[in-house]
């Protein structure tokens, strides 16, 4: 089990636990497997495979609005009218289910679906990598769904709901690779800054302290390592000091995708 696995596992058994108490938990197992296959493969760069997830999560979400819509569902692997489905949500009475239910949720899960079936022989003229682009708005999507159900059926509030989704799944840098608990950039080109910041991004929540990230880094780097964590906390806002450790903010986890310097160079 990977570092990240154990809070995974937890995470993931919470939200399973509340929303199989609402729904079929084998429709509930499929939403969460396929939610998590679709992180995983774009942090990873399965761009494409994020998509294909993403229809899968579709599919079983669907299923669960429909059984809340006619106390029913199509099986999986059978054809489930999306269209249908929508129209029926929309039309329930607005004291049956919230918003989120009757519309919010369906017409979002309808993009992620029409980008699975529609947009692969897409391009676009202007320097834009589509599978990028459309990767990003699924898994996007995903993730306001995801956090709507558990919002719902676990009762707290929208911004804890949010939380709780993105610690689910950490997100993962190829380019840094696990030997037994030390953490090595294999890009070498990166200078300090960048090398630190991809290491916290690896991180995630876990954050590391001076010492960790002393061990992890090249000895050129070492020479300026505090005098760069101080850059990244109180000039950059990248990464947050709660001694004895630091963690990467969300404008530093920004940067880094923006960037994505957690891609392996060629």
């Amino acid at each position: 089990m990977q570092r990240s696995d154990r809070g995974e596992v937890a995470v993931l058994s919470t939200i399973r636990a509340g929303l199989a108490k609402f729904h079929d938990p084998k429709l509930v197992d499929e939403l969460v497997a396929a939610y998590v296959e679709a992180k995983r493969n774009y942090y990873l760069g399965g761009l494409r495979l994020s998509a294909v997830e993403g229809g899968r999560f579709c599919e079983a979400a669907y299923r669960i609005l429909q059984g809340l819509a006619t106390k029913q569902f199509v099986p999986l692997g059978r054809q489930l009218d999306t269209e249908e489905l929508i129209h029926t949500l929309a039309n329930l009475p607005a004291t049956a289910q919230p918003d989120a239910v009757r519309l919010h949720v369906p017409r979002a899960l309808r993009v992620v679906y029409d980008m699975r079936n529609k947009r692969d022989a897409a391009h676009l003229a202007d320097g834009i990598d589509p599978n990028l682009q459309d990767a990003t708005l699924v898994v996007t999507i995903l993730d306001w769904v995801l956090a709507e159900f558990v919002r719902l059926y676990h009762n707290v509030p929208p911004n804890d709901a949010q939380r709780i989704v993105e610690g689910l799944v950490t997100r993962q840098a190829p380019a840094v690779q696990e030997f037994d608990g030390f953490l090595k950039v294999l890009n070498p080109r990166l200078e300090a800054g960048d090398h630190i910041l991809l290491l916290l991004y690896e991180r995630g929540s876990s954050g590391a302290t001076s010492f960790d990230l002393w061990k992890w880094v090249p000895p050129a780097i070492r020479t300026v390592l505090n005098e760069t964590l101080t850059h990244l906390v109180d000039v950059q806002a990248f990464v947050h000091c709660d001694f004895p450790r630091y963690y990467i903010t969300i404008t530093g986890i920004r940067e880094v995708e923006r960037r994505r310097l957690y891609e392996i160079p060629t």
